[in-house]
């Protein structure tokens, strides 16, 4: 038996991960070809490396498929209700940061704060005789933090393209979506919302809370946090 270690297949993310374990002795790679969806784990034994999306990793942990994972906290919290019943969090891996935050157009001068956009969303109902529509892929976190903020006349569209166009292309009003530099904001003629983001994401390295655990893949985790420099 093995620990199976969830790690993205692809893009920066993946490379940064392979960079932040080898630092700490433990070698990753593509086993095979660059369409190979397998790895080889090298310098701890009993550990398999398994090639995922970063946005299947939060399922496969919940589910239990994957011992340990890494992907960023965002999808971990959009994709699992009661995350931290099912997950755990090992280490941030200081890479992979990005803001999940609030936009609206510009030209909206006198929206700057949470008030301002609940004030706006509760003139627009009664202006337009529907609600403000946000484009967003963030469904939950967006939904809890505006009732934690008090937003409540609005309503949610779903968006898994360019969330940024939606506005110009007037399918929704405001947008949820994340950001780390602001620059396609901007250029979309979009404004953040004042004050904290809904959520400041990074990559980070889960364990799995439902994952069975026999004897030997402890003794192989218990190695893999030893090299690591992790508590487990």
């Amino acid at each position: 038996m093995t620990v199976k270690l969830g790690v993205p297949s692809k893009g920066r993310l993946m490379e940064k991960t392979f960079d932040w374990f080898g630092s700490r002795g433990v070698t990753l790679s593509k086993a095979g070809s660059e369409r190979e969806y397998s790895g080889v784990v090298e310098g701890v034994e009993g550990i398999e490396l398994v090639l995922l999306s970063a946005g299947e990793i939060p399922r496969e942990l919940h589910r239990g498929r994957i011992h340990l994972g890494v992907t960023g906290t965002d999808l971990v919290r959009e994709k699992l209700a009661h995350w931290d019943q099912s997950v755990k969090e090992l280490a941030p891996l200081g890479f992979g940061h990005a803001d999940l935050i609030i936009a609206v157009p510009r030209a909206w001068v006198d929206v700057e704060t949470l008030d301002d956009l609940d004030a706006v969303a509760s003139n627009f109902r009664r202006l337009h005789g529907h609600r403000m529509r946000i484009a967003t892929k963030y469904h939950r976190m967006v939904r809890e933090f505006l009732r934690e903020h008090g937003v409540a006349d609005y309503l949610l569209v779903d968006s898994q393209g360019a969330t940024e166009g939606t506005v110009k292309n007037l399918t929704a009003e405001a947008i949820a979506d994340i950001t780390s530099t602001g620059e396609t904001l901007r250029a979309n003629h979009l404004k953040i919302i004042g004050g904290e983001p809904v959520h400041r994401s990074q990559a980070t390295l889960f364990k799995s809370r439902n994952a069975p655990w026999a004897d030997g893949e402890r003794d192989a985790y218990l190695a893999l946090m030893r090299m690591l420099d992790l508590d487990g």
